[in-house]
């Protein structure tokens, strides 16, 4: 469960409204239908900073554009934020969602033909794109909503704003919910780095090249280890903070993974890690996939220690990922259901571990009914199966302890075992090489003993090592993640106290 760090520290807007969208929509959800399927427990990944961002809505430490535009009365509205609201509040898929509501895909085709709308219309265009992200769970299990959703149109502003309380309300759940099936045991939650930063390029730039030796790199090279160790430390106490638990497993940001970052992991105490089956074969130097040393954990001695590892099966990750929102979902479950026992009558009188890791939120969105008709009926047809039995991957490592070792662990993540997603191409190398002089810039502030916030400035620094504005460097039209990186740079060159370098004004251009 992941977004990317979107507030401003210095005026505490977020210009998008995704964490709180999701939030109704992905997070809260998929743990509850889980009291209908006792027999089915899950690994469930949660990134701190996200979890940050869903607690500043409740603490109102916060603003979003477009709550507070939500918010407005329709009466009030100026141009402006009519425009806003024609030209934002659509943002969800037209296909699997605002189509199955005669209204809002009225609205929809109103606004394609260009055609004018009535404060009617933007009243419920505002209720219905925030109701519309909630997930269908909460639809159908919250009167309020579920009364609403029936009424379809002419609604009033107090059913606008039980609407948007209602979304809050289920924000609030989240880690309670968490908890609470965690100390059942049917799920196992886990971390990742505080803000998602691909721990391998934090450790050294130069070992992208390790993974793909035609990777073009920074002319300033990257080189913080002590920020990978700081990412994971930073989780490992918000896991206790929040759940009162020792944290056992990571999911590394993109599983990007190298052997230069595992004593940052066994220092921390971590238990566990996952990766792609591609870093596997790659560290064992296998030209085949040999799904016999994939279907089991195995174990990284090292001098500091050791740490257990297991690998996803990318097939029936991404089959789920990206494959079966097209399929009905019988079709769907009966197509994973025969991999599955095809596996096990492969591997027969073997216990095996098959992984399947995946992004939590995104998939949901172009599966019919966000994705519950298709989970319901896997959770149904796992709990029925004799020869399959879901798992935690801390209760499977106390019954099975890995057995085969790693003599050195390949660097790579989940995208074609390499970091090419966020290094190499000349944007992505001109960003890297904006951080390193920032970098800089803070360690020699540090080494003055400059009169700086540095707990701030740091926390500005980690935000600035996140994942997401790497990934869509030169990809990014109309540019919406290159603003965001240059408004956080901009605001640690201002905590920092240092001169705003000029480039930070305009596009990141190679």
């Amino acid at each position: 469960m992941h977004q990317p760090y979107y507030k401003n520290l210095l005026t505490k807007v977020a210009d998008v409204p995704w964490v709180r969208l999701h939030g109704s929509k992905d997070y809260l959800d998929m743990v509850l239908m889980l009291k209908n399927y006792p027999k089915i427990n899950l690994v469930f990944n949660l990134v701190p900073s996200l979890i940050e961002q869903t607690e500043d809505y409740l603490s109102g430490n916060v603003k979003d554009k477009f709550l507070e535009l939500s918010l407005k009365p329709a009466l009030e509205l100026a141009s402006a934020e009519k425009e806003f609201l024609l030209n934002n509040f659509f943002s969800i898929n037209p296909d699997k969602v605002i189509s199955i509501f005669p209204r809002y895909y009225q609205l929809y085709l109103k606004k394609q033909s260009g055609d004018d709308f009535s404060v009617q219309d933007f009243l419920d265009l505002q209720v219905w794109f925030n109701l519309a992200w909630i997930d269908p769970y909460f639809r159908r299990e919250m009167p309020e909503l579920k009364k609403i959703e029936g009424k379809g149109r002419f609604f009033k502003e107090e059913e606008k704003r039980i609407v948007l309380e209602k979304q809050l309300e289920i924000l609030k759940g989240i880690i309670p919910a968490y908890k609470e099936y965690g100390l059942k045991g049917q799920i196992e939650v886990t971390m990742s780095p505080y803000y998602h930063p691909i721990l391998p390029l934090l450790s050294n730039t130069n070992i992208a090249k390790e993974a793909n030796s035609k990777t073009v790199l920074p002319k300033v090279n990257f080189s913080y280890i002590q920020d990978a160790l700081a990412q994971i430390d930073e989780s490992v106490k918000f896991y206790r903070q929040r759940f009162g638990l020792k944290l056992n497993g990571m999911w590394p940001s993109e599983e990007a993974v190298s052997e230069h970052i595992l004593p940052l992991f066994i220092k921390s105490g971590i238990n566990w890690i996952v990766a792609d089956e591609g870093v596997l074969f790659r560290s064992l130097k296998s030209k085949k996939r040999n799904t016999r040393l994939l279907y089991q954990p195995h174990v990284l001695k090292r001098k500091d220690g050791y740490l257990n590892i297991v690998f996803r099966d990318r097939n029936l990750s991404d089959l789920i990922g990206f494959v079966y929102q097209a399929w009905k979902a019988e079709d769907a479950v009966k197509d994973f259901i025969t991999h599955l026992e095809n596996i096990n009558r492969s591997l027969m009188n073997e216990d095996i571990l098959v992984v399947i890791a995946m992004d939590g939120e995104n998939a949901w969105e172009y599966y019919k009914n966000d994705g519950h008709d298709f989970l319901e009926l896997l959770y149904q047809r796992l709990s029925e199966s004799e020869s399959i039995k879901t798992v935690t991957i801390s209760d499977y490592l106390n019954d099975h302890p890995a057995k085969h070792q790693i003599p050195r662990l390949a660097a790579g993540s989940w995208i074609y075992t390499e970091f090419g997603k966020w290094i190499g191409n000349p944007y992505k190398v001109k960003a890297w090489e904006w951080l390193a002089l920032a970098r800089k810039e803070l360690e020699a502030s540090i080494n003055s003993g400059a009169n700086i916030d540095l707990g701030l400035v740091l926390k500005q620094m980690y935000i600035l090592e996140g994942s997401d504005w790497f990934w869509w460097f030169g990809e990014d039209y109309p540019g919406y993640f290159d603003s965001l990186f240059r408004m956080h740079m901009t605001n640690f060159y201002t905590l920092l106290k240092k001169e705003i370098p000029e480039y930070l004004s305009k596009p990141l251009t190679p």
